[in-house]
């Protein structure tokens, strides 16, 4: 029995296809992401699995239960992180895990040793009686993180569970969730439009564009999909010549731009850069910059969505509201 299985699984808001006959297979004890820019059908995807909105059309399976005529049994085997806060601040954090146990049934005693265990998984034991409105950014996170495995779910969603954190916070978050899916055993579902965070803390990434998965694999398998070195170049004026002459060269397997960059794709990376100035020179145009690397999840991403996510993230809105009228107008 998977975990989580889904089965054409869409969501439809006035005519626009938040997520678009989704069909994923988690594993039990799968640290497994989605990763995508904000409106891509992450959240929505976590909604519908936990049962807080309805299917347009398809279905899901969640430790063997239907999202649709089994939703108390689901929301028993499950945890939520959402991505916006969730916590009474006017409560200690001790007495935030109190409540959430008593609303799953814990006994008394059953409480306090799951308070204690999961307060120290997240390093707060000393704040235990401290008012969450004293509470910073990130040990809200981590008290969040504390809540959702309170009832000893299956299945454990964070939505976004380091969005607006600082870098140093962020990590530290990144090791209590690889430290919490070791010790609890529990399946992790998480969204993040941070590629570092999926590379660093998934087993399995689905990227996902306009409601859609566009690639599923390891980090290293999808990396590896881009095939080759990423030679990324800055240019002078008068770049159309030397474009026409990069297609014609065999070892140059893919040229994408991008934010003013052009990225190619090549085999022997290190040994084609001087290639590279001498072809510009002779299309009477000049390489500003230049750089070699592997290919990381960001090339992964530019190949399967046409975009970088910088892009997709600094201009998504504009994106989705000209999709919702492109489709308005063929209605």
């Amino acid at each position: 029995m998977y975990a989580i299985k889904t089965r054409e699984l869409t969501k439809k808001f006035k005519g626009l296809t938040a997520v678009d006959k989704l069909n994923i297979e988690i594993e039990k004890g799968e640290l497994f992401g989605m990763l995508g820019p904000n409106g891509a059908g992450k959240t929505t995807t976590l909604k519908m699995l936990s049962t807080l909105i309805k299917p347009t059309s398809g279905t899901a399976e969640v430790w063997g239960y239907n999202i649709q005529t089994q939703k108390d049994e689901v929301r028993s085997s499950i945890g939520m992180v959402f991505q916006d806060p969730s916590l009474d601040v006017r409560l200690t954090g001790e007495e935030n895990l109190d409540f959430h146990a008593r609303m799953y049934g814990l006994p008394k005693q059953k409480r306090k040793e799951r308070i204690s265990e999961v307060l120290d998984l997240v390093e707060l034991t000393d704040h235990a009686k401290t008012l969450v409105i004293n509470y910073s950014g990130g040990m809200k996170r981590r008290l969040e993180i504390a809540r959702g495995l309170m009832h000893f779910p299956r299945v454990l969603f964070l939505d976004e569970p380091t969005l607006g954190l600082d870098v140093q916070t962020r990590h530290r978050i990144w090791n209590y969730i690889k430290r919490m899916s070791r010790e609890e055993e529990v399946t992790i579902i998480l969204t993040t439009h941070y590629l570092e965070e999926a590379d660093y803390l998934c087993s399995r990434i689905a990227i996902m564009d306009f409601g859609k998965i566009v690639a599923l694999d390891n980090s290293k398998n999808l990396k590896d999909s881009v095939g080759s070195d990423v030679i990324s170049l800055q240019l002078d004026d008068g770049k159309e010549k030397f474009f026409e002459q990069l297609k014609g060269l065999e070892w140059v397997k893919k040229i994408s731009e991008h934010d003013g960059i052009i990225d190619l794709n090549v085999r022997q990376g290190e040994i084609r850069i001087p290639e590279l100035v001498n072809l510009a020179q002779r299309a009477g145009t000049r390489i500003r910059s230049v750089s070699l690397r592997e290919p990381t999840l960001e090339d992964v991403f530019l190949q399967y969505t046409g975009r970088s996510i910088r892009e997709e993230n600094g201009g998504n809105r504009a994106l989705m509201r000209e999709r919702v009228r492109s489709m308005r107008r063929k209605s």
